[in-house]
């Protein structure tokens, strides 16, 4: 079992995140969907490119699962750094901007889109500096090594520390994954179904004291069933009743 299979598993006995309906870094306000669906622009192409390609690596399509591209993750990213996340609004962003440790979290002077553009500009930089192509166009074993070397900052960037913007892809990779639908991923419910979350019901009274007995309900998101509804999208029908 590879680094990043290994995510998987840890993923699936639900350690790194509750499943909740958690949202830990991304904001409840979010632009509206186009008609078919898509957020608002936020990525050129190469870095459209980038994101399908590092998240379809840290959480990858297993035989019993479907992955990160599958949960619609580069789709929820886009769509969180089009909107208040990406700009850092609830963010104190006025310095001084020192080296800080990691038990201060993030200490960088970049609003998470800043972050994000910036930093696959110098990953794309470095895989044709030093590999020959951009990231998405590397062997599968060549992306993972560079996701390695970016979390452990191994890999020095020309303009801002690798395991910090590691540290904030693998985490909104895992929102993406496992944060309720109506926020744009986990579609179909596939990070839930994964690690056994059966959704934010109303009410779990008649099942409490089954104990040891596998719950039965389909699985339920905070607007309904369809595991494809998105908050804000003019277009969806009324969410069905959980």
């Amino acid at each position: 079992m590879n680094f990043f299979s290994r995510r998987r598993r840890i993923l699936q006995i639900g350690l790194l995140l509750p499943a909740g309906g958690a949202l830990l870094a991304c904001s409840r306000r979010l632009p509206s969907t186009t008609q078919n669906g898509s957020p608002p622009a936020f990525f050129t192409g190469d870095e459209r490119n980038f994101i399908h390609a590092a998240t379809a690596r840290l959480i990858p399509d297993s035989d019993d699962s479907a992955g990160a591209i599958a949960a619609a993750v580069p789709f929820f990213i886009e769509r969180q750094l089009a909107g208040p996340f990406g700009a850092a609004e609830t963010w104190y962003m006025q310095g001084p901007w020192q080296t800080g440790t990691p038990e201060q979290s993030y200490q960088l002077s970049y609003t998470p889109a800043q972050l994000y553009r910036q930093a696959i500009r110098d990953i794309d930089d470095y895989c044709r500096r030093t590999l020959k192509q951009p990231f998405h166009a590397l062997p599968a074993e060549q992306q993972d090594n560079v996701l390695h070397g970016l979390e452990s900052g191994d890999i020095a960037l020309a303009t801002l520390p690798s395991a910090a913007f590691f540290a904030m892809l693998w985490q909104n990779t895992q929102e993406g994954f496992l944060a309720d639908p109506m926020y744009g991923g986990n579609r179909a419910f596939a990070g839930w179904k994964l690690i056994g979350f059966p959704g934010p019901r109303y009410n779990y009274v008649e099942d409490i004291k089954r104990y040891g007995q596998r719950y039965a309900e389909p699985v339920t998101g905070l607007l309904g069933r369809d595991g494809t509804r998105i908050l804000g999208d003019p277009d969806q029908a009324s969410p069905a009743t959980a």
